[in-house]
């Protein structure tokens, strides 16, 4: 058992949202441990990375790489979603160090990515904003409009990760993709089970326009 599983397995309770949770941990891996430039050290640092769990109502997945990664203690994790803990089934920026936002009300993390994109690139900061949602969530019309947005500002220090586990795109596939491209993203699809593919996708830096990585993920049974 790797120590992530570990940490995972930890955290019982929640069954109806186990699923949203592994379909995001290679992600949110690979981000904290090969790309993001944010530790426990930096969070109050205005040039640290920015990560955005905008598919807010299946973080144990986040919860348990911030413990790997030190931002709390693994003790935490056990009590998780209980009425006195800090971690609760959306997570509470308030609440936990590393959360950058309360999400779980689908359609905000892309927008709020874009005007913070839009604030640090004001101070003169290069800091990168990552957001990862949903494809469903795509439908949001908030998001239409950030995607429109984003591009229309060549916001390069933003990357939108899509975790594709076909629950809106089983009948067009490749409608994900197609809608970042249209709007002037430069946009990839990758494996999301893939670490290596996931690193250099989401590593990349178009020079003038946002960065969308399609992960396409089967849900492990």
């Amino acid at each position: 058992m790797t120590e992530i599983a570990r940490l995972m397995s930890l955290m019982t309770g929640d069954e109806k949202h186990s699923s949203a949770a592994t379909s995001t941990l290679d992600v949110i891996r690979v981000l904290y441990e090969r790309v993001l430039d944010v530790s426990p050290e930096t969070i109050g640092d205005e040039r640290r990375d920015r990560f955005y769990l905008s598919k807010g109502h299946g973080p144990m997945a986040y919860y348990a790489v911030l413990a790997d990664r030190g931002f709390f203690p693994e003790s935490w994790l056990p009590g998780w979603g209980s009425y006195d803990s800090p971690l609760g089934f959306h997570p509470d920026r308030n609440l936990v160090p590393g959360v950058e936002i309360s999400s779980g009300s689908l359609g905000h993390g892309l927008p709020l990515a874009v005007g913070t994109a839009l604030g640090l690139r004001a101070q003169g900061l290069g800091s990168r904003v990552v957001v990862l949602v949903g494809d469903a969530e795509l439908d949001e019309g908030s998001n239409h409009e950030a995607l429109e947005l984003a591009a229309a500002l060549s916001l390069d220090a933003l990357t939108v990760v899509v975790i594709d586990n076909q629950s809106s795109s089983h009948a067009v596939p490749g409608r994900i993709a197609d809608r970042f491209v249209v709007e002037g993203w430069h946009t990839v699809s990758v494996d999301g089970r893939d670490h290596d593919a996931l690193e250099k996708a989401l590593s990349h830096r178009p020079v003038g326009q946002p960065n969308a990585v399609v992960a396409h993920v089967e849900e492990k049974s």
